[in-house]
């Protein structure tokens, strides 16, 4: 099959100048009830005069799209052919959606299909999807488990026999309305700007260039969504519902790490959520694209190294210090824009918060959303190496059931050494 070869442009069309970019968009008018009005998100690269966005979709793969282009493999003003790739369910559109300040790191009309703005992509206009909207089937090893242990049961209906689990799920882009995330962390939308600028190494210009811009689709991950459950359950205040947020943790999550908690924990989330379904409500687990809390994963293995290495081994009483020390924070993940997407589900109140950050704690509830019950990960769950992670979680003011372990306990527990492993 014959490669598609790239065209060659005699010059370079820089965006920081708006005399080269931007005279044919369309205004975005954030938190506005109708869609017509609000505007679609224009991200595309087919024809710049349209863009009225910082970014482009997928942004965190953008490189790799570069790379199939410049290889001939993809043909640079390919537009994508969106027959039948609807949601299979509808989600909103809900109140949350029409308040300015609600939502302000993803587009809630991201999922909604090719019918809408009908008429401008007539007219040309590359529209794309933020939001895909699937069901599927999804197969936990450990869910099985449970159901010999008889924690929980196959219904045929959400959990079939063999452990399969009938989900429907959501992947989210991230888009972030500038001046509403300047607003929410108390800083100058010029401030943040120039800071998102700079600190991206100045791949975009028009962070400082052009104010007129205001919504950024950041070259980050996003979040998928997976439900259990009636989806009409998720904003009935009649019935339960179930919700987990999760942080990425590759190395526990997909490869089963002891050093800490994420994947039993992300586990027991499912298993709180079905069982909430299977009672006639709704579970809900949202899996955010925060690696190493927000640090990346070369960061969270240098702390490791720096944990397992130190005088004393790695002690639960230095497992904040040991990733300051490397990374200067102890966590980045920043957690006032996790509600938003609960706020995208219509989310008001959650009846069982299966988590025992008091950082997601606050963010949820000062959002405006209830939390009836919060659920902590049973002891029982806990690998040996992973109780420095947990009791010093507990000593900073992680939710607990049970005792806070003083100092004496934080500098008693050790976790495996190298020579150990």
């Amino acid at each position: 099959m014959a490669t598609v070869q790239p065209p060659r442009h005699k010059h370079i069309v820089l965006t920081s100048h708006p005399g080269n970019f931007g005279q044919d968009s369309i205004e975005i008018k954030w938190g506005e009830a109708d869609p017509n009005e609000r505007g679609p998100i224009i991200a595309t690269l087919g024809n710049r005069a349209h863009r009225n966005v910082i970014g482009t979709h997928s942004g965190g793969y953008a490189v790799y799209r570069a790379l199939a282009v410049a290889s001939g493999s993809l043909e640079r003003d390919h537009r994508a052919d969106l027959t039948n790739t609807a949601p299979t369910v509808s989600i909103g559109p809900h109140a949350s959606w029409t308040v300015p300040d609600k939502i302000i790191s993803l587009d809630p009309f991201g999922a909604l299909d090719q019918e809408l703005f009908s008429d401008l992509r007539a007219e040309g206009y590359d529209i794309r999807p933020s939001i895909a909207i699937t069901k599927a089937h999804i197969n936990i090893p450990e869910l099985q488990e449970a159901v010999n242990q008889g924690r929980i049961h196959v219904d045929g209906k959400i959990l079939k026999d063999g452990g399969e689990l009938l989900v429907t799920k959501a992947a989210i882009e991230p888009a972030w309305h500038l001046p509403g995330i300047a607003k929410r962390f108390s800083v100058k939308e010029s401030d943040l700007r120039r800071t998102l600028f700079e600190q991206t190494g100045g791949m975009f210009p028009e962070l400082v260039t052009r104010p007129d811009l205001q919504v950024f689709l950041p070259p980050i991950g996003g979040h998928t969504v997976y439900i259990l459950g009636d989806l009409e359950a998720i904003t009935d205040p009649d019935r339960p519902l179930a919700v987990r947020i999760h942080d990425e943790c590759n190395g526990s999550d997909v490869f089963g790490s002891d050093i800490c908690t994420c994947r039993p924990y992300l586990v027991h989330g499912i298993e709180v959520a079905l069982e909430t379904a299977q009672a006639g409500g709704a579970g809900v687990i949202i899996y955010a694209r925060k690696e190493g809390r927000a640090l990346g994963e070369v960061t969270k293995f240098l702390v490791y190294n720096a944990r397992k290495r130190q005088e004393g081994g790695d002690r639960a009483d230095t497992y904040f210090t040991r990733t300051e020390c490397v990374a200067g924070v102890q966590d980045m993940r920043f957690q006032e824009l996790m509600p938003d997407v609960m706020h995208w589900l219509g989310i008001t109140r959650i009846d069982q918060f299966v988590s025992m950050s008091n950082l997601k704690y606050d963010a949820v509830t000062q959002s405006g959303i209830e939390i009836v019950e919060r659920i902590s990960i049973p002891e029982g769950l806990i690998p040996a190496d992973a109780q420095v992670e947990m009791k010093a979680k507990k000593a900073a003011g992680y939710y607990t059931e049970g005792d806070v372990p003083d100092e004496t306990v934080l500098t008693q527990t050790i976790g495996r050494q190298y020579e150990d492993a």
